[in-house]
């Protein structure tokens, strides 16, 4: 459903008078947490992370939320292999891991099962978020090779009571609640609310926008060893795109003469980027003997979105030059009204996993096998794409704007058959091996929004994974692994293609690896070299670049080292990650492209977190975050500089008679350090995206 401001409203103040006839059944209670060793839902092995032969990062809400971070874009300060892709305020977040973009309609996963990104996607519901690092062959039938995302929901649990009240920025004022509690003779049955309403001011100007979010979580218990889940989410986010600067002419412009708070999409008939989202889902849980377990689960996403912005793109207005992929020299560019109003997405999974173990053969084997059925419908309409005028640099340029819809839009259909196998054999006391298949038969159907250029496309591909791990010593692993992961492209159906509408080869990508993992009870260290290949789709084009052909040529590859580890010593902790990386195109025929580097990706990154508890009641939690050079173009001739950026919170437990009543102070930027955040090569043009200047934060939340 869609909910507008007075139905999100009215959501929220049930949920709080829910609370506050609640509060007298809740108990005074302190929970006392050590480490803990996390277990990675969308690894697919069920073992705790530090005994998995690959590498992740799960980030819990409360990390998420000490940080201040509320969406996706925002977890790129926690680890150093993921960086920004396109992560424009207002729109949906756009990552890297290890290098190549999380793809929005392949890499994202909900509870494990696959959810289209192209929208909002809030963490107020979510228990966790899951970054699985490199190829995903045997998680997810198609997907790019640098890793996957997976939400984790919110579930009932004991008796919960907390509200949050959070300001950011110039003006930022959100309220979030967190309501759970079991219910019957048995506590058999378990519900879960989650509200959010937030009034958006971010230092950006003309980015003000709104967002709400409501959530319910239920479960039922019938028997020990049966369990029912279904949950639902209904999000809303009303406000405008940020859009990037760019190079001037062939000069990088200085980003220290850049104001951050400039928005260059403000024109007076600007509309926001509109992002609603319903999801729902319901999960059965059977025990069928003590070895054996069934998981039946079923999902529904449907997104709308209306997709708008003044649009910067290129510069016609000079006299002697065109330039198609960047801004003027003088800091003037062409500007475009596009609107793409009522876009929907669909998205349909059933699961079906089978989990057990047994012996065979004088081992100890755990196997999970399964079936996913998948199915994405996407439907649009017409959409304006027209000049209107120049823009400039200091964003007191106006135009007048002209919504008239003149350009196709795309319908696609997709469907999804697989299977998968995955086994933990259990060698001896110290060796361990991983074996994983999966085998995907997928079908996609296009064509345009007035009937015309329909494709249809028939692939099927398997892929393997393997790993054998030693255990030197208790809380340690050694491990090598290698897998496949396989991604499907068409030739876009455009005229300019001799070849439009074609299914290229599949695109399988490899991945070796091999890595050490440590720990116990105050610290964990992880060790990890990658190497990664994937099949590179190239346009080949006459002389005058009206007629092109698209086919596979040579491959992206990707080598790095990653480490991470934590350390907790009193009442001091220090955790980081870093990330070397090497990547570079090689095998094309076009020997201009050997040897360059992608775009918009970070040859090295380090990101640290020191925290330090003062007293028992004020801890201080300080962020650095390093990120090396990027290619600004294809031809690697002009790179972005490295930059720095420190960020630092306060956390205070305040004495308020036994409720868990904490004052939250942050600052992001705290040297105001003016920077180029990142540079996306998007629609074959050049954007630059400025850091966000020092930006206060605060928030304030109890538990009664």
């Amino acid at each position: 459903m869609n909910f507008d401001r007075t139905h999100r409203r009215h959501a929220l103040a049930i949920a709080i008078c829910c609370a506050v006839s609640g509060a007298a059944l809740a108990q005074s209670t302190v929970t006392v947490t050590g480490r803990t060793d996390p277990s990675l839902a969308i690894g697919g092995f069920g073992q705790p992370l530090s005994r998995s032969p690959l590498q992740a990062s799960v980030l819990g809400s409360a990390l998420l939320g000490e940080a201040g971070i509320d969406s996706l874009a925002g977890i790129t300060k926690l680890d150093a292999s993921i960086a920004d892709a396109y992560n424009s305020q207002g729109y949906w977040s756009g990552l890297t891991v290890r290098g190549f973009i999380v793809d929005a309609r392949s890499n994202y996963r909900r509870d494990g099962l696959p959810i289209n990104a192209e929208t909002s996607l809030s963490l107020v519901n979510k228990d966790r978020v899951e970054v699985l690092k490199g190829t995903s062959g045997i998680q997810a039938g198609t997907s790019a090779p640098g890793g996957l995302v997976n939400l984790v929901v919110k579930r009932p649990t004991a008796t919960l009571r907390e509200i949050e009240v959070d300001w950011v920025g110039r003006g930022s004022l959100g309220v979030r609640l967190d309501l759970s509690q079991r219910f019957g003779n048995d506590r058999q049955f378990g519900a879960r609310v989650n509200a959010e309403l937030a009034e958006l001011r971010p230092e950006t100007r003309s980015l003000d926008g709104q967002r709400g979010l409501f959530a319910l979580a239920l479960d039922w218990l019938p028997t020990a060893d049966s369990r029912l889940e279904f949950e639902a989410e209904s999000s809303r986010q009303s406000q405008p795109s940020q859009a990037g600067f760019s190079l001037l002419g062939d000069r990088l412009p200085d980003a220290r003469t850049i104001d951050p708070r400039i928005n260059l999409n403000n024109q007076p008939w600007g509309q926001p980027v509109v992002l609603d989202g319903d999801t729902a889902s319901l999960r059965w849980q059977q025990r069928l003997t003590s070895d054996w377990s069934l998981t039946l689960h079923a999902a529904r996403q449907q997104l709308r979105s209306d997709d708008r912005m003044a649009f910067p793109y290129g510069c016609s207005n000079q006299a002697d030059t065109y330039y198609a992929d960047r801004y003027c020299p003088d800091g003037s560019f062409d500007l475009y009204d596009f609107r793409s109003d009522n876009e929907r997405r669909r998205s349909d999974a059933l699961d079906t996993q089978v989990q057990g173990r047994f012996s065979a053969g004088g081992l100890r084997h755990d196997l999970t096998a399964g079936v996913l059925l998948s199915r994405t419908r996407d439907r649009f309409q017409r959409q304006a794409y027209n000049y209107v005028g120049a823009g400039s640099l200091a964003a007191d340029t106006f135009t007048e704007p002209d919504p008239a819809l003149t350009d196709e839009n795309t319908q696609r259909d997709g469907r999804s058959r697989e299977l998968y196998l995955r086994d933990t054999l259990q060698l001896n006391e110290r060796w361990q091996l991983w074996t994983g298949l999966r085998h995907s038969r997928i079908q996609r159907d296009s064509v345009r929004t007035d009937g015309s250029r329909p494709t249809s496309s028939r692939q099927s591909f398997t892929v393997p994974w393997l790993a054998l791990g030693f255990t030197p010593a208790s809380g340690m692993l050694v491990y090598a692994s290698w897998g496949q992961g396989v991604e499907s492209e068409v030739v876009p159906n455009r005229s300019l293609y001799s070849n439009r509408g074609q299914t290229l080869p599949a695109l399988k990508s490899r991945q070796t690896e091999a890595g050490f993992k440590f720990s116990d009870n105050d610290r964990d260290a992880s060790f990890t070299l990658f190497d990664i290949e994937r099949p590179a789709a190239n346009d080949f084009c006459n002389a005058e670049g009206d007629a092109c052909e698209r086919r596979i040529d040579g491959i992206a590859r990707h080598r790095g080292v990653e480490l991470a580890a934590g350390w907790r010593v009193g009442s001091w902790g220090l955790r980081g990650s870093a990330l070397w990386l090497q990547a570079r195109r090689q095998g094309s025929q076009d020997s201009s492209l050997n040897g360059q580097w992608p775009t918009n990706v970070p040859d090295r990154a380090l990101k640290l977190q020191l925290s330090h508890d003062i007293t028992s009641q004020l801890k201080l939690v300080t962020d650095l975050v390093n990120e090396g050079r990027r290619a600004v173009l294809p031809d690697n001739s002009i790179k972005l500089g490295s930059w720095t950026r420190i960020d630092a919170a306060l956390s205070w437990q305040l004495p308020t008679g036994g409720y868990d009543t904490r004052l939250r102070v942050g600052v992001d930027n705290l040297g105001d350090r003016r920077a180029w955040r990142e540079s996306p090569y998007q629609f074959g043009h050049v954007y630059l995206m400025p850091m966000a200047p020092r930006t206060w934060r605060a928030a304030f939340s109890t538990r009664f």
